[in-house]
C-alpha cells in the first residue's frame, strides 16, 4: 500500500526537551473550566462531545494518513475512540491541540455524569426531525459509469441514524455503507468509489477543502482533490428538501501505475451528509462516475 512521507516521524524543535515527537497517549490533558458547561443540557452536552471527538478526528488525519483512516473506519464513539489515538505521534502544536481537546472531551464526560445524562448513541426526536431522511427510506439515484454505456440505478436504505455514524444498505451489498455526520464515508462495500475526511462542519460559500477519493478495497485506487464550496441552497427532491453545498473538485487520480487529472463535482446535503449529486470525470480506471438523487421511497409502515 502507498504511503505519504511524514513529517511527524521526525524530531522536531517544539518537542526537543522529549527529544522526539512525542505519541498521543503521553499527552496530558489541558483541563477545561467545568464551569463553562454548568448551565448546558444534556443534549448541548452531547453536541459538543460529538465536535471535539470530530475535530480530533481530523486531528488524526493531519497527523498520519494510515493511523487517521484506521480511526474513522472505528467510528467516533465514546466508548473506543480515544484509546485509538495513543498511536498517534503529534509535534508541538498538534499535541497542543490534542491535549485541548482531552481536557475539553473529559470535562464534558464529568459534566454528562454529574447530570445523569443518557450514554446513548442514539439521536434525539429533535436532531431526527431535522433531519431530511429517516431510517427505512430507500434512496434511488440515476448512475453512469464508464464500464456502464446507458444509466443505471444505484440505491442506498437508510438502516440507522446515529450520533456517531450513519449507515445505508447499499443495493444487495452484503456489508453496509457507513458515513459520519459530515458526509465522509468511513466504511463502504468493497469496489465502491467513497469520499473520505473532505466535508467538515459548517460549509459555506467560498470554503476550501481538501480530502480523497478512493476505491473501497483496493489500496491501489486514490485520488487526492481539493474542493471548493461554489454554491448553497435549498433544493427539492421527491418531495425532501435539502439544504446543498455545491463543491468543485480538482486533483489527481491513481490506480496502480496510471495517473491522470480528476475533475468535477459532488453535491451534498449539508443537515445530513447525505449526497445529491456527484460527477466526476478521469482517465485514470475508477474514477470516472456521474450519481445523481432522483427518488426517495419513504419507509413501509
Amino acid at each position: 500500500m502507498m504511503r505519504l512521507p511524514s513529517r511527524f516521524a521526525t524530531c522536531l524543535v517544539g518537542l526537543a526537551v522529549a527529544g522526539c515527537a512525542m505519541r498521543s497517549g503521553d499527552v496530558r490533558p489541558l483541563a477545561a473550566d467545568p464551569a463553562e458547561f454548568a448551565v448546558w443540557d444534556c443534549g448541548r452536552l452531547a453536541d459538543e462531545t460529538d465536535a471535539v471527538q470530530q475535530r480530533a478526528a481530523d486531528l488524526a488525519y493531519t497527523v498520519d494518513d494510515i493511523a487517521g483512516r484506521n480511526i474513522v473506519a472505528l467510528g467516533v464513539s465514546v466508548s473506543i475512540f480515544w484509546p485509538a489515538l495513543f498511536a498517534l505521534r503529534p509535534n508541538g502544536h498538534e499535541a497542543q491541540e490534542l491535549a485541548q481537546l482531552k481536557g475539553r472531551y473529559e470535562a464534558l464526560k464529568a459534566a454528562s455524569g454529574e447530570r445523569g445524562c443518557p450514554q446513548t448513541m442514539e439521536l434525539t426526536p429533535e436532531h431526527l426531525a431535522a433531519l431530511p431522511i429517516a431510517p427505512g427510506d430507500r434512496l434511488v439515484y440515476e448512475e453512469r459509469s464508464a464500464t456502464r454505456a446507458v444509466s443505471g440505478e444505484w440505491t442506498l436504505q437508510v438502516l440507522s441514524l446515529r450520533r456517531d455514524a450513519f449507515e445505508f444498505r447499499v443495493d444487495a451489498a452484503p456489508t453496509p455503507w457507513r458515513q459520519d455526520r459530515l458526509g465522509n464515508v468511513v466504511a463502504a462495500p468493497a469496489g465502491q468509489l467513497e469520499w473520505q475526511r473532505l466535508f467538515r462542519p459548517g460549509l459555506a460559500l467560498g470554503d476550501v477543502l481538501n480530502g480523497e477519493l478512493r476505491i473501497a478495497g483496493d489500496p491501489y485506487a486514490r485520488a487526492l482533490v481539493r474542493g471548493q464550496v461554489v454554491a448553497t441552497g435549498q433544493q427539492k427532491i421527491a418531495g425532501r428538501s435539502f439544504d446543498v453545498a455545491v463543491i468543485e473538485l480538482f486533483g489527481e487520480a491513481q490506480n496502480g501505475e496510471v495517473s491522470s487529472r480528476l475533475e468535477g463535482a459532488i453535491v451534498v446535503d449539508r443537515a445530513s451528509g447525505l449526497l445529491v449529486r456527484l460527477d466526476i470525470s478521469s482517465a485514470t480506471p475508477g474514477f470516472r462516475l456521474e450519481r445523481r438523487l432522483v427518488g426517495v421511497q419513504p419507509a413501509r409502515p
